[in-house]
């Protein structure tokens, strides 16, 4: 059976996804790259750059579980890109460059949709109008019977949590106060209960939790 995962999101000690004022420049506004050092030291993220070394240990055991397995990506439009409102830029494809690492079709849920764009590498991006059962329905009959990942943001991932559709969710707590941004956890209590929550600490200071449907 098809599962919907969430893997490598980091929050930070109050509960922030992501900074305030995000821009090209820094996707994670004021955040910057504090809630992610820790993956960024790992082989497995070096590996999706398409480069070599990183880091062993738990860290990089924890991250390397994001691909395997994946037929689809869902996202939400801020993690594609800062552009809100009617797309007045069709030539920007994204953060990640002529080849995104996800290598699956990717569904980017956003009010204002726009044609298909075709990636090196295997990533399609298509951009959707839904409910999160809508997008998540398109996003499993071209997952072909693998599973789903939800890459984010917070809102996107808060809105599938709280119609119950995700199977296994990874969140980082990193051990910084952002302050301002957007939370994952409002509006989520008891979530909890629907899930076997495990835990993991690691020497570069984070603390891995792993829900998993009860």
């Amino acid at each position: 059976m098809s599962l919907v995962r969430v893997h490598n999101f980091s929050v930070s000690l109050d509960g922030f996804g992501t900074g305030e004022g995000q821009t090209f420049d820094e996707p994670f506004g004021h955040a910057g790259h504090r809630l992610h050092g820790w993956f960024f030291n790992t082989r497995a993220f070096r590996s999706m750059q398409g480069a070599e070394g990183g880091a062993f240990g738990v860290d990089d055991a924890m991250a390397g579980t994001w691909g395997e397995g994946i037929g689809a990506e869902i996202m939400g439009r801020g993690k594609f890109g800062p552009q809100h409102g009617p797309w007045e830029d069709h030539d920007w494809n994204g953060w990640w460059g002529e080849e995104p690492p996800f290598h699956t079709p990717v569904f980017v849920m956003t009010h204002h949709p726009r044609p298909s764009v075709e990636m090196k590498g295997g990533t399609t991006f298509h951009f959707v109008d839904g409910s999160p059962q809508e997008v998540l329905a398109q996003a499993k009959e071209a997952a072909g019977g693998l599973d789903v990942r939800i890459g984010g943001g917070p809102s996107t991932l808060r809105a599938f949590l709280a119609e119950d559709l995700v199977d296994h969710l990874h969140v980082v707590v990193v051990p910084i106060l952002l302050g301002r941004g957007e939370r994952l956890w409002d509006g989520l209590e008891g979530m909890e209960s629907r899930f076997r929550v495990e835990t993991v600490a690691t020497p570069s200071g984070v603390t891995h939790l792993t829900f998993t449907r009860a």
